[in-house]
This record gives C-alpha cells, structure tokens and sequence, in this order.
C-alpha cells in the first residue's frame, strides 16, 4: 500500500524555490523507489505563504496569500516533514529557529539549509529531536553539494577523526584564487563574484570568516559530538589581506585559502578560522574558483579528501533532498541499493 509524506517548506527564496522546484519533478521516483506519495502541503515566505492539504503545485507558489506564515502557519499543515531554509542569523538563531523548535517537539522530522539555529541553539534542537523520536538532517547547511557530514555519519564510522580541515566558502575561495591568479584586487574580485550570482550583496559574513565558522561549528557539533560555540573560535577571514601578503605567496607559488580547522585536544575539540597558504603539490592547492574542499584525518582510514562543486542554487537543493531521500528510507522501510532501483524522470543522482 502506498504511504503519503507530507512536506512543508518554510523560506520561498532562491534556494526554498529550487527545493520545491526539486521536489516536485521527483514525486514519481519517490513512490518508484520507497512507496511513498510525496505531497507538498505548505510552503511560506516571511510575510506570506500558500497551504493545500491535497498538495501543492509549482505555479501555486507564485500566488501566496499575506500572513500565512510563521510556525503556527506549518503546525496548522500537519505535514511530516519540514524543510527550513529560510535567511540565516547565527547571532539570533532566526528566522528559523521557532520552525524547529516546533516541528521536532512535534515529532515531525526536519531538513535544515540555513545554518543560524543550528550554531545559535543546536544543543538543545539535538536534545528535542532524539526526546521527540524525529530525524535532523543537515547537509544542505554544511557545505551543500560536498560531502561532509555524510563522511562523518557513515563513510567514516567505526573510525577517530583526529582533525578536520576544510574549504567551505566558495564566494572566498573565488575572491582568493582571483586575487593570486588573475591580478585582481580586492573589489574588482568580488564584484565578479556579486555579478555572477553566488556572492552575497552583504559579504562580511563570507569575507569575514563566519560563515566559514558556523559551517565548521555545525560539522563539529553534529557530525563528532562536540560542543562549541561561536565564542570558541578564532575566526580571521580575508577582508584584512594585504598586497604585500598576497604577493609574497604569489612569488612563492603557493595557494591561499580559507580554512577551517578543527583539531583534538585532550577529550575535547577546538577549531579556527583563518587564511592559510599550501604548496602545488597539497590537494588543496588545486580547488580553485567556488569549489570547495574537506580533508579529515582518522586513526584507521587515513586522510579522506573529498572536493567539488555544484550550480546554485539547486546544489543546496539537491543536497537538501538527498537528506529527504534517508528520512523517505528510513521511515518506508523501502531501502535498497541504489543500483537495483530504476530510474524515474531522469537522473537519479543527488
């Protein structure tokens, strides 16, 4: 017998659209694959929303209706699912941090894009979610399109990880690689990274390093059972970069990046951010423009580097459903290996 999931999505913006957008075009591979009808229920913006318990169409979300939103507006839904992606605020936790709270304490599972409530409050939305029995997935806020948490919750399972290093910005990684390869400077750099699309018009969260240090933070809390904080960071981001500096290492042929790093120390973590220059023989010497990159060192398996790159905003998009395609096994009891299952509406792949 066929299941119904009904899905509610809070945050309409170029990323929430694209998830729909995903979403959508996936209902016949959904039921092919666990048995399972998808149906969009809800979806809101910050002032208006839309609501069908039969489900939503794509052009229904072009005619929302004022006030419907807000996590009374996703509780009314009854869906079993919400995808928050919303705008991220990690000094607030909003706007999606009373989304969570409600859907966990409700039982509903939960699929997180923006990383504010997760580095504001994820402590306790952990707590909430094993109180509440409810699945919290995350990749769509750790890096999107690579591999991280995956590494950490599957692919490296049963190991140590001793440390982690990672390039998880792509608006600094093309700013950077601009700068040393192409002669650009500061402003120009990132003006080309505003005019194609994937810079923010506000770029001191990039620039700045924070959004490379709640993504660090988020790895390190969900993904090895840390407990951060913001506060516990040295966070140095490339808005500081001089000339001179990035002269010496262009003489020296060496690449700059910004990183992440997370280290053990004695039973506990601790983690920076900060610009750090690799010879050309170092893996991370070759991710250039807006691919981004993460090496973990373990006790057992070595050092894993994964590396890569997706077009925004259906990266996220599909990073975020790919977390939707473990709760739709998980729940239906429907898992198989990917490699005996067809394909339906085209390219399977996430």
């Amino acid at each position: 017998m066929t299941q119904q999931c009904r899905i509610a999505l809070a945050g309409l913006g170029g990323v929430g659209r694209a998830t729909a957008q995903l979403l959508l075009s996936r209902r016949a591979q959904y039921r092919a694959r666990y048995g399972v009808d998808v149906l969009l229920v809800a979806a809101c913006g910050s002032r208006a929303g839309v609501m069908d318990a039969a489900g939503l169409e794509p052009d229904r979300l072009d005619h929302l209706e004022e006030g419907l939103t807000g996590a009374d507006f996703i509780a009314a839904s009854e869906a079993d699912v919400l995808i928050e992606a919303g705008p991220s605020d990690f000094r607030t936790g909003g706007p999606g941090l009373p989304y969570l709270r409600e859907a966990l304490a409700a039982g509903r599972d939960a699929i997180v894009i923006s990383k504010g409530a997760l580095v504001f409050d994820g402590r306790a939305l952990r707590d909430l979610a094993g109180s509440s029995g409810s699945l919290l997935k995350l990749s769509g806020a750790t890096a999107a399109a690579l591999p991280t948490i995956d590494l950490l919750n599957h692919n490296l399972i049963g190991c140590r990880v001793l440390g982690i290093e990672g390039i998880l910005n792509a608006t600094t990684n093309f700013l950077l690689d601009a700068m040393i390869h192409r002669g650009l400077g500061f402003a120009e750099a990132l003006r080309q990274a505003q005019a194609a699309g994937f810079a923010e018009s506000d770029p001191r969260n990039d620039v700045e390093g924070w959004d490379t240090a709640c993504k660090l933070l988020i790895l390190a809390n969900f993904g090895l059972g840390a407990d951060l904080a913001i506060a516990d960071m040295a966070v140095t981001g490339i808005d500081k970069l001089g000339e001179d500096q990035l002269r010496d290492w262009r003489d020296q042929g060496l690449a700059p990046k910004l990183i992440g790093r997370l280290w053990r120390e004695g039973e506990g973590f601790k983690a920076s951010v900060g610009v750090h220059a690799y010879p050309p023989s170092d893996p991370f010497a070759l991710v250039a423009g807006k691919n981004k990159a993460i090496r973990i060192a373990t006790d057992l398996m070595g050092e894993v580097v994964a590396m890569g790159c997706g077009s925004e905003p259906m990266a996220t998009a599909a990073a975020a459903l790919k977390d939707f395609e473990h709760i739709l096994a998980i729940r239906s009891g429907h898992a198989k290996p990917y490699g005996h299952l067809p394909l339906v509406g085209g390219n399977s792949s996430s």
